[in-house]
């Protein structure tokens, strides 16, 4: 098995809320004892910033330095664009210009943080970018708008790269970025190569989607930037640790990464409400490495036969001998 690149997004390690309990379950941590709590995960060498939560304009060294004290390396960050009262009606597809300018400066000061740490991804979630109600929905008009401000951010900087994180429902009862295919369309529409596609499992869980296709999907267009691997019972985005739930289809997606020789970072993004975070990512990075290690057992040639061959029965008999058989 080759070495994965791991990586944990910050703010899973301190005190996340939910609509029930607006301050969380746990105490807020300080951003020193967050990056202490990151440095304890050896596995993971890789940290993903929030804007606004993690990173600023104003506190740019201060982070730098905290991540060459951790020995970590900032692997992307996440513009805020979903958890602020000024984009409850939209970011990018606001009916206020004022707004949408805001978002597309919000996600350009991130781009000249992300430089000055030495990353060159942006994982771009417009997570308010939707509506709630029938003929609410501006279709026409906003996707022009998701497209302008997409290329307006990827022009910026065509050495940093966007990718497109898609999620079918929350916060809004219908996202504009819902699925991996109409997602992969905006990324091809803005025509330009530095844009690309983040797959959320659990976001494609809530989907409906086959993780392991969306991937191969998007690799086949060279749009696969980035990986967020967390749980759910494909009813909500739960963000469980890895492999609580699912075990065959993360066999099957860690295949066909492996397969398309996916060498970006496999980022755990999850929600510990109320546990100890560290436990839990690395938890999910336990769960994955021993899922990778079931396909070595097995093999690789093994399962490219199971696949070509389709046979229903054969492979669950196969499934049980990898997950069961000593």
């Amino acid at each position: 098995m080759k070495k994965r690149n791991y990586s944990i997004i910050l703010g899973n390690l301190g005190n996340t809320c939910d609509r029930f309990l607006s301050t969380g379950y746990k105490d807020q941590p300080s951003k020193e004892e967050l990056f202490r709590r990151a440095a304890s995960i050896d596995d993971a060498s890789g940290i993903e910033l929030v804007g606004s939560w993690d990173i600023t304009t104003e506190n740019v060294k201060q982070v730098k330095a905290l991540l060459e004290e951790t020995g970590k390396k900032c692997m992307s960050i996440i513009p805020e664009l979903f958890s602020s009262k000024i984009w409850g009606k939209g970011a990018f597809t606001s009916r206020d210009p004022d707004i949408r300018k805001k978002a597309v400066e919000h996600t350009k000061e991130m781009i000249d943080a992300a430089v000055e740490l030495g990353c060159d991804l942006m994982n771009l979630w417009p997570g308010e970018d939707g509506y709630d109600y029938p003929l609410q929905g501006n279709f026409d008009e906003a996707y022009s708008q998701l497209l302008e401000a997409i290329r307006e951010c990827a022009d910026y900087n065509r050495n940093v790269r966007i990718a497109l994180e898609f999620k079918p429902k929350e916060p809004r009862n219908y996202c504009y970025l819902a699925r991996s295919a109409d997602t992969l369309l905006m990324a091809l529409d803005t025509e330009r190569e530095n844009v690309g596609v983040t797959i959320d499992t659990g976001h494609a869980m809530v989907a409906g989607e086959n993780i392991a296709e969306a991937a191969f999907r998007l690799n086949s267009k060279g749009k696969l930037f980035h990986l967020h691997f967390n749980d759910n019972y494909r009813s909500w985005d739960d963000d469980m640790i890895v492999g609580s739930i699912h075990h065959v289809e993360y066999i099957e997606l860690l295949y066909w990464l492996r397969k398309m020789d996916y060498r970006g970072w496999y980022s755990m993004d999850q929600y510990p409400y109320r546990e100890d975070g560290v436990k839990a990512i690395s938890e999910s990075i336990e769960n994955l490495k021993a899922l990778e290690t079931v396909i070595d057992r097995y093999g690789e040639g093994r399962i490219g036969d199971l696949i070509k061959e389709g046979n229903a029965t054969e492979i669950t008999a196969a499934v049980r001998e990898m997950l069961f058989k000593r």
